[in-house]
């Protein structure tokens, strides 16, 4: 398995698609680090050459933001959101969306899961 900025790409993938187990590298910026190395998307990961890995990572580290870098500047940006007390960081406190998206039947990812209020009158009770 050939080793970029820290990951294990898998040796059977086209390279497109094995460097896109990255975090932070999707299959458009791949072929686009591939077309500029001159290296064939369709060629197995594990028969490139120790030339073409270390490209690679030399480009990756270069001009782009991966991996513990990446998640360390989300991190801080939701944290920048949090201290300001804009709408969005209010939100990243409550756990509840932030982009707008409606939570009164729906939101169960961001919200967790559904917790029964006790004492709760059903519609048939109040008859």
């Amino acid at each position: 398995m050939p080793r970029i900025v820290g990951v294990d790409v898998p040796n059977d993938k086209a390279v497109l698609y094995a460097l896109t187990y990255v975090h932070g590298i999707g299959k458009f910026v791949s072929g686009k680090i591939l077309k500029e190395l001159g290296i064939d998307e369709t060629l197995k990961a594990g028969k490139l050459s120790e030339g073409e890995v270390a490209q690679i990572s030399q480009i990756l580290d270069r001009d782009y933001l991966v991996e513990g870098q990446l998640r360390r500047k989300v991190s801080q940006d939701i944290t920048r959101l949090k201290d300001i007390a804009c709408y969005r960081g209010i939100r990243h406190r409550k756990g509840l969306p932030v982009r707008g998206q409606q939570t009164q039947s729906n939101a169960r990812t961001r919200k967790g899961k559904k917790k029964t209020v006790a004492g709760k009158k059903g519609v048939k009770e109040l008859r």
